[in-house]
């Protein structure tokens, strides 16, 4: 029985967290055993944030390290880089040109940064559409991503409906996956763990760090049980346990702390040894990242070929 497409990926501007793992890569790593996957580095959609060459080069080579610490099988997943691959930004420009702009500008990217008075770029305003070419180019059945990224899949959906209507059938309608439990994992501070937020407990973090991170969550006196530290701790350990140990501590702040920082340094620990080793290698790990977009270059040129057909520009 053929396995089902999974496909997914994460923008090259800093180091992914505990959110980035619970949210994501947890559930990547757990579907690739019965799903052909296609996991990319988002570096194009990175230059909206990072337009410094060596900063770019460095996050690159880091997010593959860490796809592969965090137990991304490269024997079992394509790992690749999305600008391995020109008919993204080939695919891209096709939506645009059946797009309309009132359609764009409800995307909450358009919006967040409409709302904040930002100038903004053509790149974050036409971001949805180069996503929507990401998806569709290797005809995935599922797009794990966190709440806050559905509309990105919704509209991969839209516009490989709307491309069918007009072109005839040509994309598979992806569906996203969120597991709900999981769907926003809290920061620091409470609000959505993000490295915008400067709330985050990175995913390679060392035990003095760990220590310093959990003892800055932010806590509310007025209750027995700090709710932001029992939201992270129960990511790492059973919640029913926990709620006993919680309601037998109650008002304790101080030492539910200092078991979590104990429980998140296990945690992290074996993925942090394993990065280091892995990251002992770059060569190596180029030739993966290499290697996994001259796979990922066969299915999407095999696309893009039955694309142009429908639209009517390959002649010869």
């Amino acid at each position: 029985m053929q396995k089902k497409i999974l496909l997914s990926g994460i923008k090259p501007t800093g180091r992914p967290h505990i959110g980035n793992y619970f949210g994501a890569i947890k559930q990547w790593v757990e579907m690739v055993e019965d799903h052909e996957s296609y996991i990319f580095i988002a570096d194009y959609h990175a230059l909206n944030f990072i337009q410094n060459k060596d900063e770019m080069k460095s996050n690159i080579v880091d997010l593959m390290i860490d796809y592969m610490a965090a137990g991304l099988d490269p024997e079992k997943v394509v790992l690749f880089k999305q600008s391995d691959i020109s008919e993204h930004t080939e695919l891209s420009w096709i939506f645009d040109t059946i797009t309309t702009m009132p359609y764009l500008m409800r995307a909450h990217a358009y919006k967040d940064a409409e709302a904040k008075d930002k100038e903004i770029c053509v790149g974050t305003f036409n971001y949805p559409m180069l996503m929507a070419a990401d998806i569709l180019l290797y005809s995935p059945d599922v797009v794990p991503v966190g709440q806050d990224q559905k509309q990105h899949v919704e509209i991969a959906r839209d516009t490989a409906q709307k491309f069918n209507h007009i072109f005839g059938e040509t994309f598979k309608l992806p569906e996203p996956k969120i597991i709900s439990e999981v769907a926003i994992v809290p920061g620091l501070d409470g609000r959505k763990m993000s490295k915008s937020y400067d709330n985050t407990i990175p995913l390679f973090s060392e035990y003095e760090d760990i220590k310093k991170l959990v003892m800055s969550i932010v806590t509310d006196s007025g209750g027995g049980i700090p709710e932001n530290v029992f939201a992270i701790h129960k990511l790492i350990r059973d919640e029913k346990e926990l709620k006993e140990i919680y309601e037998a501590k109650s008002g304790k702040y101080k030492e539910l702390k200092e078991m979590l920082i104990e429980d998140m340094e296990n945690f992290i620990k074996p993925f942090r040894e394993k990065r280091k080793i892995i990251a002992s290698d770059i060569p190596k790990v180029l030739e993966i990242l290499k290697s996994g977009g001259e796979k990922a270059k066969k299915v999407a040129s095999a696309k893009m070929e039955d694309i142009k057909k429908k639209i009517g520009v390959n002649l010869y």
